[in-house]
């Protein structure tokens, strides 16, 4: 079971630096904030979605509801998934993909459940503004499974202007890669990446039996 062991122990850190991470930004930023990280490529830029990963949204409140008990099932079966993997005795670069999906999605849906409990509701930039507060003695922003992700990763590597004979956006501004992120987020694509670069490693023993 040494398998099982790396994939907690890395479930574990990805979510503590998930976390503090994401209460630093917190109580730190207010919306709209940015720090320039590394020239003007890498950015800390604190935002909030409702939704998906990369700041996508979902469908309202009731849609809010609907995609955190989906994340909480995926999660479930995610887990049963790794256990399996493990008790196999499956390549240890599967297991660690797997790992890595489950604690991405699981610290997203902590801030989900949570963060609207434990914070104050954070307001956008302003002068003399205060960033949120965690265990704030007037109560959180929301309810539970309606809190926010809090996003804070901004890579604007390229900018500029789609050409004239671009079909749909032409002379409209662009940026490569536009959505801002969190470590989560980073940690369910890398793991996902991994199944795809090396598929036909991981699943040798599934190809080579049929």
């Amino acid at each position: 079971m040494k398998k099982i062991k790396i994939a907690i122990l890395l479930i574990l850190l990805v979510l503590i630096a998930d976390q503090t991470f994401k209460i630093w930004i917190k109580t730190h930023m207010l919306l709209g904030e940015e720090y320039n990280v590394i020239g003007n490529w890498f950015y800390l830029h604190f935002t909030e979605n409702n939704g998906m990963a990369f700041g996508l949204e979902f469908a309202g409140k009731f849609g809010k509801i609907v995609l955190s008990l989906l994340r909480i099932i995926a999660v479930g079966g995610i887990g049963w998934y790794i256990y399996i993997l493990c008790k196999k005795n499956e390549p240890l670069g599967l297991v660690i993909s797997a790992a890595l999906i489950w604690a991405g999605a699981f610290g997203n849906i902590i801030d989900s459940a949570f963060y609207g409990l434990i914070f104050s509701n954070s307001i956008p930039f302003c002068i003399d503004c205060t960033p949120a507060t965690l265990f704030h003695h007037a109560g959180g922003y929301s309810t539970f499974l309606h809190g926010k992700v809090v996003d804070m990763l901004y890579f604007p590597i390229i900018e500029g202007h789609f050409p004239q004979w671009f079909p749909f956006w032409k002379d409209e501004s662009f940026t490569f890669f536009r959505p801002v992120f969190n470590l989560a987020d980073s940690s369910i694509t890398t793991g996902v990446l991994m199944i795809i670069v090396f598929q036909k490693r991981y699943f040798r023993k599934q190809n080579s039996s049929n």
